[in-house]
């Protein structure tokens, strides 16, 4: 099994762990909910009836052990976390730009209201103070995983949602296409 330190928005993601894994956005648990519980030494578990897990997207709910009142807790978490108000005043800012271009009226605080958040699964920027009331022990969490995917990065000149799919693997030691 493998594990990642995550930080979730309750729940991510800024993750690493005990092999320094880099986690996209695809994931994988193929390990039994008892074997979680064991290797992390969870005290509780709330996540009822866990079957096995071969696809984990972001936006998804997903087992994660996080530290809940003290107590070691197996628990489900959304993967992700809220865009920066940057982010979404870009998005609105990028909308309105394009209703004023069909001429319609734009009610800018509004449409920034209504802005749905896509959230974030990779924060690069600890930094940022966006980030930073997340970035403390209390919102960290571990992640269990089998294994990652991510697109495969020696394609050059494609874009980025053209690129093979690569999936790491843990437990074999080495790489390989999906």
């Amino acid at each position: 099994m493998h594990i990642v330190q995550a930080i979730f928005k309750s729940p991510p993601f800024a993750g690493f762990g005990e092999s320094s894994p880099t986690v996209c956005n695809l994931y994988s648990i193929t390990k039994s909910q008892t074997a979680i519980i064991e290797y992390t030494r969870a005290m509780r578990d709330s996540t009822g009836n866990l079957p096995p897990m071969p696809g984990i997207f972001p936006d998804y709910k997903a087992p994660v052990v996080a530290n809940r009142g003290g107590i070691r807790e197996l628990c489900m978490m959304r993967w992700g976390m809220p865009s920066s108000s940057k982010a979404q005043l870009d998005a609105a800012t990028k909308r309105a730009d394009k209703l004023r271009v069909k001429g319609k009226e734009v009610d800018f605080k509004e449409l920034l209201r209504m802005e749905p958040d896509s959230g974030v699964t990779n924060i690069r920027n600890t930094s940022s103070r966006h980030w930073k009331r997340w970035l403390g022990v209390e919102n960290r969490c571990l992640v269990p995983s089998a294994n990652s995917t991510r697109p495969k990065v020696a394609i050059s000149g494609l874009p980025w949602t053209k690129r093979a799919p690569w999936r790491s693997s843990p437990a074999s030691g080495r790489p390989g296409p999906l």
